[in-house]
């Protein structure tokens, strides 16, 4: 992506999210790009865009700021997370393997298993969290390694330079789904990956009203897998999608910085009561990659997991009774937000397989909001007493 001559190259994350993708207002001097509803453009403009799906200002701006925040030089957005996480999929040819950390979005689970598998593309699960099978990625000289950290929903940490290391010995490419940790927390082309993936309808838009994904590298290689994925499998996301995530990105500092606030906060309170069986939170010292994490990361992020001991059914039934906290999939907007992954994200991943990789019944995953810190903490306690 090209620098802004306008952006002093030592500017901080919070100044290149709102200063950097502001091209194309030239002509009017609108503080704010507009958005280009067009399906296609004469032949011949400035520009060089032809037709939508190939590219919008819209995409460009929004690409360049994302670059800019993950330390990037390329960057490509998609019409979901899931379209990127299929993009980098069209990358692979059938007799390629996959290593994938075992925690996993649920969907990415279920493009691997029903849709990959039948390309003849194999794929491997290891609990990447356990150095001990680190060597395994040498041994098995995998096409693409797959990570999450913190992953979905178990937050567990990997060490993301430690497993490219190895990755990387054997001509492997890394892919960190960032999507948890957001641009702000984690830096994962700086501790080694090779691809950073976001879902930006979570953290990056962090308003809950447009979906959106990007792959950020700075291999000129990938960047055209990228773009040829886009415009060939029609993965392009909408102008306007593009132009409310560029607006929700100005704000990712600030939001994070009380997302991350919020959730250690309701962890720590809910770690200290008697009726709670376990929490799961990056920035909790009692977090057994606690280390790990404050390493990697410059937050905990707004993802906190508890355990009350509850069957299914209770666990539901706690739920219903939240009020400030919507039961609703997704994650990482300004409203609080609770899931059973057992029956929400994760219920594509068969039951045994889920559980032993620690995905239970009894778990609930937290979004936590920006809301006043204790307005959140009497909904849980009044969800508990009653």
């Amino acid at each position: 992506m090209k620098d802004d001559p306008t952006v002093p190259s030592e500017a901080r994350f919070e100044t290149r999210a709102i200063h950097i993708g502001q091209d194309y207002r030239s002509e009017t001097g609108a503080v704010i790009p507009p958005i280009y509803m067009t399906s296609t453009y004469e032949t011949g403009n400035p520009g060089g865009f032809d037709y939508t799906r190939s590219g919008s200002p819209n995409y460009r701006n929004l690409q360049t700021t994302l670059a800019s925040l993950e330390n990037a030089q390329h960057c490509t957005v998609f019409a979901s997370g899931v379209s990127a996480i299929t993009a980098i999929a069209f990358g692979l040819k059938a007799g390629d393997t996959i290593i994938s950390e075992q925690n996993i979005y649920g969907c990415t689970y279920r493009l691997f298993e029903r849709v990959l598998r039948k390309f003849n593309v194999d794929i491997q699960y290891l609990d990447l969290a356990d150095a001990a099978n680190h060597a395994r990625i040498a041994e098995i000289k995998p096409a693409l390694v797959w990570l999450e950290s913190p992953t979905n929903p178990l937050l567990k940490i990997l060490d993301i330079a430690a497993i490219s290391e190895v990755a990387h010995s054997v001509g492997a490419t890394v892919v960190m789904d960032n999507t948890f940790a957001s641009s702000l927390l984690q830096k994962p082309l700086d501790l080694g990956a090779d691809l950073s993936l976001l879902s930006t309808t979570k953290y990056t838009n962090g308003h809950s009203d447009a979906l959106g994904g990007a792959v950020c590298s700075n291999s000129a290689e990938w960047q055209e897998k990228m773009i040829f994925a886009q415009k060939a499998l029609g993965l392009q996301p909408s102008p306007f999608d593009s132009w409310l995530t560029s607006r929700g990105v100005k704000t990712e500092a600030i939001r994070m910085e009380r997302h991350s606030a919020n959730a250690l906060e309701l962890a720590t309170r809910l770690e200290a009561r008697a009726d709670v069986k376990s929490v799961r939170y990056p920035f909790l010292p009692s977090n057994p990659q606690y280390e790990l994490a404050r390493r990697q990361m410059s937050g905990g992020s707004g993802m906190m997991l508890a355990d009350f001991g509850h069957t299914q059914d209770e666990a539901l039934a706690f739920i219903r009774r939240l009020r400030l906290f919507t039961q609703a999939e997704s994650l990482g907007g300004i409203e609080s937000l609770v899931c059973h992954p057992a029956t929400m994200t994760h219920a594509s991943i068969p039951k045994d397989i889920r559980e032993a990789a620690g995905v239970t019944d009894g778990l609930v995953r937290f979004s936590v909001g920006i809301e006043h810190i204790e307005d959140l903490w009497a909904d849980i306690e009044q969800a508990l007493k009653a």
